[in-house]
């Protein structure tokens, strides 16, 4: 006789996925494929299985997904399902400037919430929605999908072995040519270059680098910030020139809690020579190495080859043949998926879970310090968040 299986349905409430993250990695590679899998495995015969509705302002198209992903259900009336007790979850992936009044009406209405970062563009602002949730007893998480991918996971293992001896320093390099609009179509949303929309590259890659370099090394503890609009006029979606008012381009040092340095550059107007969109190399002292979005390349200390520097002779060393590449030793998941089957798990079974909404405020605090620094010129502290 086969076992009975306990099923624990999810409502969610899946608010702004008719937007390019919201469908693509929330529903298309999250959501969809845990439901084509049966759902989530809490033991050998019990699962959590999403039961996911689809809102958004723009009726034609959340028709259009709703076709394409096959889920059925879909409604222009937020309000409608914030009362409904069949979705206890609310999950936010709406625009940074809008995205406030969502999360409050879900405290409100005693919804459990997951949602993208930034949670807003302030930081005292994101504290006060950390504060009204824990008093509201709901379970709240946001999106800190980075520490899942392939590539930092392999080098968070490097250092819980001690590759790296002691840390040094940490380069950070991101970003690629957005293009302006004019002659070939932009790649990103026009809003993220208005700073009145809530866009700029430093309240969205912040939030990034202040749970990455967290995880890794230990809190951020100060920092020194440029942050430049470098190109200044681009086409939108409708054809139509705008001002480009937010910051596409910040150079930060942090300085972090283990003593190292961390030099990030970040950039929509930069060109790529790199091995991936995102790299970090750490240097220490008995090892180095650069991690990728998905792969890593290490050069231990018995490794290091001896250059001497001499400008006037042509050098005929690849340096690149030095590294070796750190195979998978794991299957690795879609990172948005691992980290939406640990909220849900979260939510059913009570399972441990740390990225909350106090972790959210420390990610745009992250960002008014940063936008504080340089309109000073000057190096801030990074205070305990309380």
């Amino acid at each position: 006789m086969s076992e009975e299986i306990k099923t624990h349905r999810v409502g969610i409430i899946m608010n702004g996925v008719t937007g390019r993250i919201g469908s693509n990695q929330h529903l298309n590679h999250s959501i969809l494929p845990i439901i084509q899998d049966g759902g989530i495995k809490l033991s050998r015969n019990e699962v959590i299985l999403p039961d996911p509705i689809l809102v958004g302002r723009n009726e034609t198209k959340l028709k259009k997904l709703s076709e394409e992903s096959g889920i059925s259900k879909w409604t222009t009336d937020l309000d409608s399902v914030m009362n409904d007790e069949d979705y206890p979850v609310y999950f936010d992936a709406l625009r940074s400037d809008l995205r406030v009044p969502g999360l409050k009406k879900a405290i409100t209405a005693g919804k459990h919430i997951y949602s993208e970062k930034p949670i807003s563009e302030r930081a005292g602002e994101a504290l006060e929605l950390y504060h009204m949730a824990e008093e509201a007893g709901i379970k709240h998480g946001v999106v800190q999908d980075k520490i899942w991918l392939p590539g930092l996971m392999k080098l968070k293992k490097l250092i819980d072995q001690g590759f790296f001896g002691r840390i040094l320093s940490v380069k950070g390099e991101f970003g690629y040519w957005v293009f302006e609009g004019d002659f070939i179509p932009g790649q990103r949303p026009s809003w993220n270059y208005r700073k009145e929309d809530g866009g700029g590259i430093t309240l969205d890659m912040f939030c990034h680098w202040r749970y990455i370099l967290d995880h890794l090394f230990g809190n951020v503890k100060g920092l020194f910030s440029i942050c430049e609009t470098q190109i200044d006029e681009r086409i939108d979606e409708e054809g139509n020139r705008y001002k480009a008012t937010a910051d596409d381009a910040v150079y930060t040092t942090f300085e972090l809690e283990n003593g190292a340095l961390a030099h990030f550059n970040t950039s929509w107007t930069t060109r790529v020579r790199r091995d991936d969109l995102l790299t970090i190399q750490i240097d220490g002292k008995k090892g180095s190495a650069v991690a990728g979005l998905r792969d890593v390349w290490i050069q231990p200390y018995e490794a290091t080859p001896k250059p001497v520097w001499n400008p006037d002779v042509e050098n005929s060393h690849n340096y690149l043949d030095d590294w070796m590449k750190v195979p998978n030793q794991q299957d690795f998941e879609n990172a948005f998926r691992i980290q939406w089957e640990l909220f849900l798990k979260y939510v059913v079974a009570d399972t441990p879970y740390k990225w909350n909404f106090l972790e959210a405020a420390k990610g745009t605090q992250l960002a008014d310090l940063g936008y504080k620094s340089s309109e000073q010129r000057t190096w801030v502290e990074v205070p305990e968040l309380k």
